[in-house]
């Protein structure tokens, strides 16, 4: 049972929460073989679900919604909760991996292409040497047959992965998720571009860009062609309905 509030973000319950207090739950889930899955709350994710019922709901049946993007942390802030720092998707990442070295917890990475799903685990070995990486695998971009799907749920069973990465993007990770939860004894972390940070694939924003809430500009610039129409079609609408929003909870 979780501690912290939570609170509605246009459609979205999101954890009023801590990397420490975060850490706490992933790792209690992961001791006790319990099956879960977590979601990391930035703009892109809120307005997919905010578009989209049956994906809101799907954001909303995860086990813990943590606060990942700068101006979902605001709006809480604005609300009135005193959080000091969001919960970042790949620094959450890198935290709960220093965790599992410690504790002797077996993990595990889906998703990402080929090049950058090894690079990733070599990367992440090479920081934490006791680490149990006992798992990896890269998944077609196509939908899987369900022979092929039968068979990963199995391997990633056998290789007794008790901390799984998902770095599939948004919306398709919080989806195989949901689909995959009560399948397997893992706890799933829907991570999105951190394998690619992590893989060295991508350059993350500088801390001073992403405490601005400035990170998506950075990633534009860095990645024009692919990003350009989502920032267009969610920031202003974020925008202007967290707005909304903030004038609806103080009434």
């Amino acid at each position: 049972m979780t501690l912290f509030p939570h609170e509605n973000i246009l459609g979205i319950q999101v954890g009023v929460t801590t990397y420490k207090e975060s850490i706490s739950l992933i790792l209690d889930w992961a001791v006790n073989g319990q099956s879960r899955y977590v979601c990391v709350a930035n703009v892109h994710m809120v307005m997919e679900a905010y578009d989209d019922a049956t994906f809101q709901n799907i954001v909303n049946q995860a086990d813990l919604v943590v606060p990942d993007g700068m101006p979902v942390v605001w709006i809480l802030r604005r609300i009135g909760y005193s959080l000091e720092d969001r919960v970042y998707g790949p620094t959450l990442m890198l935290k709960v991996l220093k965790t599992a070295a410690r504790h002797g917890i077996p993990v595990g990475f889906y998703g990402g292409a080929p090049d950058v799903s090894a690079r990733l685990a070599e990367n992440i070995q090479n920081r934490y040497h006791d680490l149990q990486v006992v798992y990896q695998c890269s998944p077609p971009f196509r939908d899987l047959t369900p022979e092929e799907d039968k068979a990963i749920v199995q391997d990633i069973e056998a290789s007794q992965t008790r901390i799984l990465f998902v770095g599939l993007g948004c919306p398709k990770q919080e989806l195989w998720m949901a689909a995959h939860v009560d399948r397997m004894q893992v706890v799933m972390l829907g991570v999105g571009a951190a394998f690619d940070f992590h893989a060295g694939k991508i350059r993350q924003a500088p801390n001073w860009l992403q405490n601005k809430g400035l990170e998506w500009l950075f990633r534009l610039f860095t990645e024009p062609g692919r990003l350009w129409k989502r920032y267009l079609k969610h920031n202003p609408r974020f925008a202007i309905l967290g707005m909304m929003e903030l004038a609806r909870k103080r009434r």
